[in-house]
């Protein structure tokens, strides 16, 4: 997921140097969302794998 942000950044960086500014702000917003999205599923992996950790 963490690809795919990414993917849509380098999309908006070129579309903002070619001077496509709708394109650009789409492409931006969307790796912004799927930025934070991966971010909120990696907090929540990290909790639920501390709570079910088998107690020794």
């Amino acid at each position: 997921m963490l690809s795919w942000a990414l993917g849509f950044f380098v999309i908006a960086i070129i579309a903002a140097i070619f001077g496509f500014g709708g394109i650009a702000s789409g492409a931006a917003s969307i790796a912004q969302f799927l930025f934070w999205l991966f971010v909120i599923l990696f907090v929540v992996s990290l909790v639920v794998g501390l709570v079910r950790r088998p107690r020794v």
